[in-house]
């Protein structure tokens, strides 16, 4: 069993335990269905925005721990105030050390919020919305298309925006009308290597009309430039930034060698 499947298998169970805790009716009634859903491919291609995806990560299966000090306040404030164009959240606790708590307190911050998670189920769409995010996370490698089709369906009719995470050219079925954005990871999620061509290459394959974002490996300006020349729009970054002392202040270093290079 590799690590995407380990997760997924403890997923399943966390879903059966928190449809118990928090039963659909009761998130619905919470406040963060009342909230203003802020539009993802709106803050992707503001000019005045930067296109990176900033995130906040405590640890990964790959890496282990990378930054269990800095509190998710001070860095997505960091984030908002240099320029990122949204924020995403691990709420993932077994393997990332993330939780709904963590995206709540990130909530004050006036950008989109990714929810960064496996999403398996509808009900995982409804807790979203209900802890305040603006987008869901859909990853190809844990879904059949026709699944995906049907979470994409039910979390627009929520108000959410869909980003859609591919990481090999088979995966190119899950593309459909309700995803808002198609997302290539240069990292292979069942071996967690890194291959940053991989956005290129799975790029050229994509429908003219899909927002492409660029996830894992991206490690400085260059490759970001790199990307950007080839068609992309945003840049999910963020262990780059979550494994130094202050993220927010290497996040802030990193945007402006990027406004020198341009």
């Amino acid at each position: 069993m590799n690590i995407l499947d380990e997760i997924i298998s403890y997923k399943k169970e966390e879903i059966k335990k928190r449809k118990k805790e928090f039963p659909v009716q009761q998130l619905e009634n919470g406040p963060g269905f009342d909230r203003e859903i802020f539009s993802m491919k709106k803050f992707l291609v503001d000019p005045r925005k930067t296109g990176i995806i900033a995130e906040f990560k405590r640890r990964s299966p790959s890496r282990g721990v990378i930054n269990d000090t800095a509190t998710v306040e001070a860095v997505t404030r960091g984030y908002t105030c240099h320029g990122a164009s949204m924020i995403s959240i691990l709420t993932d606790e077994p393997s990332f050390g993330g939780s709904s708590e963590d995206l709540q307190n990130a909530r004050f911050n006036q950008l989109p919020i990714l929810r960064k998670d496996f999403i398996l189920d509808p009900y995982q769409l409804v807790e979203s919305r209900a802890m305040g995010s603006d987008v869901i996370l859909l990853i190809a490698a844990c879904l059949q298309p026709s699944e995906t089709w049907q979470l994409a369906a039910s979390a627009k009719k929520l108000g959410l925006g869909v980003l859609l995470e591919i990481h090999e050219e088979k995966e190119l079925t899950h593309v459909c009308e309700e995803v808002d954005v198609v997302g290539i990871n240069n990292r292979d999620l069942k071996t967690f290597s890194v291959d940053i061509d991989r956005s290129i290459r799975l790029s050229e394959r994509l429908p003219v009309d899909k927002l492409r974002v660029a996830e894992s490996g991206i490690r400085n300006v260059e490759s970001l430039i790199r990307m950007k020349r080839a068609g992309f729009n945003g840049f999910l970054i963020g262990e780059q930034f979550m494994k130094t002392t202050d993220p927010a202040i290497a996040f802030a270093s990193f945007i402006e060698q990027l406004k020198k290079s341009q």
